[in-house]
């Protein structure tokens, strides 16, 4: 089937993105879904960081890449073998893969699925395969989805069944900004009812942790960014207080606030600033988390003596 698709041709163009325009609207042929494949009619998809991070060579992907992995919509059809979704599903889509059968979705951790990683490093779906088409040369999929698009192939594997009434908008940001923050502070830290969290980086992704933090029964919960009207946000959705974080004196007011610093940090900012922040905010026995996207050789210096007292046993 004929589609459109936004499609990054080449990394480290200038900035501002409205001149260089480093996303070039194409028409593709979609092949027919293969074996566990369907075909996606996308209602919603959100712009997220990680897009950006490939835009701007912080995280290089193999080109010309279809971007977009934030994204929602409806079942239209489906490949051979596939039994989770009927068509006029509502689905959202997962920007990792999970194949049920490695070591890691065996012990209940599917976001380090082995094949999902290979396939997302490649640029393929999950079976390793390339479903867009143009003149007769394949674009690459990015982390499996290809959202920004007017329809999309993607693996089951790749999907989430939602309930028919919940508006795609909303929906798609399930896909990663509410999944990544939410599931940093409930699923990686965890955060147990009572502790308290400083969260750094108020993205859609920071803002989510909010959220996660509220749900878990945090005490206290401080939101760190540069940004005022960040911080607006912040205390309107729930955040006790909110500090930015690169004045003067922030984080020594920050244990003052606590009274020795947070049982639990996590950082969304992609800064090595900001992660540095985080850890020196984190007291004796807590644990700092970390599901930002700084360059690939950013590097973070730290006392092998404050490792030793700031992560906890598992």
């Amino acid at each position: 089937m004929k589609t459109r698709v936004a499609v990054l041709h080449q990394m480290h163009l200038e900035r501002p993105y409205t001149t260089s325009k480093p996303l070039k609207i194409e028409e593709v042929i979609l092949d027919d879904p293969g074996f566990n494949e369907v075909v996606v009619k996308i209602k919603a998809a959100g712009l997220c960081h990680s897009d950006l991070s490939v835009i701007d060579g912080n995280r290089p992907r193999p080109l010309p890449m279809a971007l977009g992995h934030e994204a929602a919509g409806e079942v239209i059809s489906l490949g051979p073998g596939v039994k989770k979704l009927k068509v006029g599903d509502h689905v959202v889509f997962t920007f990792l893969p999970s194949c049920g059968a490695c070591s890691y979705c065996q012990t209940g951790r599917a976001a380090l699925c082995e094949p999902g990683a290979e396939a997302n490093g490649n640029g393929t779906l999950l079976g390793g395969h390339k479903r867009i088409n143009k003149d007769g040369s394949y674009y690459f999929h990015h982390l499996g989805v290809s959202g920004f698009a007017e329809h999309a192939v993607a693996s089951v594997d790749s999907l989430v069944k939602i309930d028919a009434d919940i508006p795609f908008e909303i929906a798609a940001l399930f896909g990663c900004a509410v999944m990544t923050g939410v599931g940093a502070v409930v699923n990686t830290a965890p955060l147990k009812f009572g502790d308290s969290i400083l969260v750094v980086g108020l993205g859609g992704v920071g803002l989510s942790a909010i959220f996660g933090a509220k749900a878990a029964g945090a005490s206290q919960i401080i939101a760190a960014d540069l940004n005022p009207e960040k911080r607006k946000i912040a205390l309107s959705i729930g955040a006790h207080h909110v500090i930015d974080s690169s004045q003067e004196g922030a984080l020594e007011d920050l244990m003052k606030l606590t009274g020795g610093g947070v049982d639990v940090s996590v950082e969304f900012a992609g800064a090595i600033s900001a992660l540095d922040f985080a850890f020196q905010a984190t007291k004796r026995g807590g644990i700092t988390v970390t599901a930002a996207l700084p360059h690939p050789d950013a590097r973070l210096q730290l006392s092998p003596e404050s490792i030793s007292w700031t992560r906890k046993n598992p």
